[in-house]
């Protein structure tokens, strides 16, 4: 027990300063941000388009509350503008401005919103909150979905005993087509799980973002350590049972980069990075390769056809609209409105209208055209620039050359790879959880370019109450 007289030289002691509850509030309201985007299907499910509408909106006007005064007082620190994402800015302009020549103006405007609405909570989410406390909150909320995800599965297998519809209706007569349910029951089946998300292809990408956030927690030294690892033996189950291939790729590709970065960690000289480079590339033009020589066996492995499961469909009816305005784009639509008639039962899939490309290459080309390509190009191309020295130069901003490398600097640059090989056979890289992880990595890294420095990466708040 620690012992204080009137001869001791030292401060009494006393317990350390507890984190203000005002921080504390702010934090709790982010995970709940981020959960709210990561899972806004499950929100759609459970509320409907109304519903998802008026949580949306209470939650970005939330957010604007929060935000408005910290920027107008330079809390944490004076706001940032000359560091904003421009290019990704860029896009969204055009976006807005495609309004005056789209051909679904009302989807435009609808869907420009939602975008607008997360960019604005990504921006919020890097100035306010440290590497680490960002960190911490995305793993929170996948935890919540990836909980929430168990709890759903185990009712409607052992309780409801029959498939899940969207606003928890019941069953139609006759047999609906299985891509109409919410949960599909099969979590003691053997089948494919859907969680909260209700997709499994979703469930499957999300479950490998958990995997990498708390892995590289755990590295980082996280606390309740044996906690995470239940959450990672979870998260790997899900990811199995989700079953999707994109996932799967994307995982894998992740693997590799987190594989190639930790190499280039360890070399020191110039020249050693050059071979390592020269490796890196050989290695990738012989997997490219190799993957397309076996394109065939290795849809047989993940259970996919050739046509990737209708989307070579899917491509040719959005690139023959597409060609039409090839320089601007038919008008921004992320995701596709359904019940717009420009949309309404083009593409049906499943019986179920089609409300995105399934390639965010083409799904840009269609809405803004080339000029669209050219900047989702270039905001994707100065993210990956930037993650992967965040990753693999040593944090260094005076003479001190050999400070240790923080396990989470890793995150953007993984995370970037991963939504690169899912834009291949996904549009999420470019609306919703896609867009807020692009914003909000790319804005991070530009204003706290080491993890511990920067706007938001001093000590949080600190309450003012202390206890003897």
């Amino acid at each position: 027990m620690a012992q204080h007289s009137r001869l001791s030289t030292a401060p009494p002691p006393s317990a350390p300063a507890r984190e203000s509850t005002g921080h504390l509030l702010l934090r709790a309201h982010i995970v709940l941000l981020l959960f709210c985007v990561f899972a806004h299907t499950a929100i759609f499910n459970l509320l409907g388009v109304d519903g998802a509408a008026v949580v949306l909106a209470v939650l970005l006007v939330g957010t604007l509350g929060l935000a408005i005064p910290r920027i107008a007082l330079a809390r944490p620190a004076r706001f940032p503008w000359r560091r904003l994402p421009w290019t990704a800015l860029g896009y969204t302009a055009l976006a807005l401005l495609s309004l005056s020549w789209s051909g679904w103006p009302w989807a435009t405007l609808l869907t420009w919103t939602l975008q607008a609405a997360i960019t604005v909570v990504a921006l919020f989410i890097a100035f306010t909150l440290s590497w680490h406390e960002i960190v911490r909150a995305l793993s929170s909320a996948l935890k919540w979905i990836l909980g929430l995800s168990l709890l759903l599965e185990l009712w409607v297998a052992l309780v409801l005993r029959h498939p899940l519809l969207p606003f928890f209706s019941d069953l139609p007569a006759g047999k609906p087509d299985p891509h109409w349910y919410w949960v599909r029951g099969d979590l003691f089946d053997g089948g494919r799980v859907q969680g909260i998300v209700g997709n499994s292809n979703t469930l499957g990408i999300l479950c490998a973002f958990a995997l990498v956030v708390f892995a590289l927690l755990y590295a980082q030294g996280a606390r309740r350590r044996p906690a995470l690892l239940v959450w990672i033996v979870l998260a790997a189950f899900f990811f199995l049972r989700a079953g999707s291939a994109t996932a799967y790729a994307s995982f894998a590709v992740g693997a590799l980069v987190l594989v190639a970065a930790l190499l280039m960690r360890r070399t020191r000289t110039p020249r050693g990075r050059a071979r390592m480079y020269a490796l890196f590339t050989a290695v990738a033009l012989v997997g490219a390769a190799a993957a397309w020589f076996a394109r065939d066996a290795l849809f047989g492995v993940l259970g996919k056809s050739s046509d990737l499961t209708g989307r070579l469909e899917i491509w040719r009816k959005v690139w023959a609209r597409a060609v039409q305005h090839p320089i601007f784009g038919n008008g921004f639509s992320s995701p596709w409105v359904p019940w717009d008639p420009a949309f309404h039962d083009w593409i049906i899939d499943h019986r179920i209208t089609v409300f995105m490309a399934h390639n965010m290459w083409l799904d840009v080309f269609l809405q803004l055209g080339l000029l669209g390509v050219l900047l989702i190009a270039i905001a994707f191309f100065a993210f990956a620039w930037r993650a992967w020295f965040f990753a693999v130069d040593r944090p260094r901003w005076d003479l001190v050359q050999d400070r240790p490398y923080a396990a989470l600097s890793l995150l953007p640059t993984v995370l970037g790879a991963m939504l690169l090989v899912l834009g291949l056979a996904e549009s999420t890289p470019i609306m919703l959880w896609g867009w807020l992880l692009l914003i909000l990595l790319s804005f991070k890294m530009k204003i706290s370019p080491f993890v511990g420095s920067g706007p938001g990466e001093g000590a949080p708040p600190q309450s003012r109450r202390r206890t003897a």
